[in-house]
């Protein structure tokens, strides 16, 4: 009797041999740019979108990733204000953390090229407002809602599994939301021990979140901070990050939890910084032509115990690229269980918005064909 997609991820997790390598997709912004559904980060999706699930369903594609959804609610110690406002045109959404050390602000504008929100502005300009963000974030107060997390499971049933997302760590914050990379490197080097403050300050609430997701009903939490090694290499994830990941990661396997992190850029030097914390996955691996290794360096360097979920580059499933290549592509990632069960046929990151649809359905036909044990 074949196993179901749920059956499938979860027999990769545990270490098993699935009979068919688990296919499952990301499909949350190609379907929403293909049905111009409106995409709000001001905003959490407070039921599962079942139009989502069931296009995965409809394709034939395990779940995996839910949008929005607050699984577990933040709010702010006393003296800290948090706000969000969009701007009139709807075009632009602020958000502000008052303190008694400051105020700071960040703002992110609409793309309709890439449907996604773009940054504007970046909130942290001064060491001061580097001192704001990190008393902000470190009053952060954190209540679970698994009766949601539940509904979510109820919705996919049979057709995936649901990761918990931990949210970012400090430097991820930084990077992605405060600072951005340049502003980051400069910090680092003009404000070193204030950064420090600050990112242990950060971290040491992130481990909080950490504590709860322990207790969570999830069977998998995914990390990360768009891991890519060539903006979090070794050595400075070795300063600023290992620490914190260590901890989360002893944290969420202690209380039987799977861990997948999230690598979406370059992956020589950071598939192999997570497989030496343990990690349980390689979430969005992107190889060739986008990414920097071939299929089988990836292999090499997580090792046969970590599991590679990804494998087809983001450009390759536009429609003015060579369907042959796409092809190749998947069967060259298929290829990857003559080494190890611990294979996951995914995107690199997401399916792109403007993907051609008709690849969705190649690339699942391919998988039952060549990915039996």
């Amino acid at each position: 009797m074949a196993m179901s997609l749920r059956e499938r991820i979860l027999a990769v997790y545990r270490g098993d041999t699935p009979d068919i390598v688990p296919y499952m997709l990301d499909l949350s912004h190609w379907f929403y740019q293909k049905h111009r559904i409106p995409w709000d980060l001001s905003r959490t999706q407070d039921a599962p979108e079942r139009e989502l699930v069931d296009c995965h369903r409809r394709f034939g594609a395990g779940f995996y990733l839910p949008q929005l959804a607050p699984f577990f609610t933040v709010a702010y110690a006393g003296d800290v204000r948090a706000a969000a406002e969009k701007s009139p045109d709807g075009r632009e959404i602020t958000w502000e953390y008052e303190t008694p050390l400051g105020t700071i602000r960040r703002t992110r504008r609409w793309e309709e090229q890439t449907y996604a929100w773009g940054m504007s502005a970046w909130g942290v300009k001064s060491e001061q407002d580097l001192r704001v963000l990190g008393h902000a974030l470190a009053a952060r107060k954190y209540r679970p809602n698994w009766g949601l997390y539940r509904a979510w499971l109820e919705c996919v049933g049979d057709t995936g599994v649901v990761y918990l997302g931990a949210g970012y760590s400090a430097m991820g914050y930084l990077l992605n939301y405060w600072l951005g990379i340049e502003g980051t490197i400069y910090a680092m080097a003009d404000w070193p021990d204030t950064m420090h403050e600050v990112v242990d300050q950060i971290n040491a609430n992130g481990l909080e979140c950490i504590d709860l997701l322990a207790q969570s009903p999830a069977e998998i939490i995914i990390m990360g901070d768009n891991f890519s090694s060539d903006i979090q290499p070794p050595r400075l994830f070795d300063e600023w990050s290992r620490p914190f990941y260590t901890e989360a990661l002893a944290r969420l396997h202690a209380a039987g939890k799977c861990v997948a992190v999230h690598i979406d850029g370059k992956l020589r030097g950071a598939l192999a910084m997570f497989r030496d914390l343990g990690a349980d996955c390689a979430d969005a691996v992107t190889p060739v032509p986008m990414g920097d290794l071939e299929p089988e360096a990836c292999r090499n360097e997580a090792g046969p115990d970590m599991i590679l979920s990804g494998g087809v580059s983001p450009d390759l499933w536009l429609p003015d690229v060579d369907i042959e290549a796409f092809k190749a592509a998947v069967l060259r990632w298929l290829a990857l269980k003559e080494h190890s069960p611990r294979l996951i046929a995914n995107a690199g990151d997401q399916v792109p918005p403007g993907a051609d649809e008709d690849r969705i359905r190649l690339m699942g036909d391919l998988v039952e064909e060549h990915g039996r044990y």
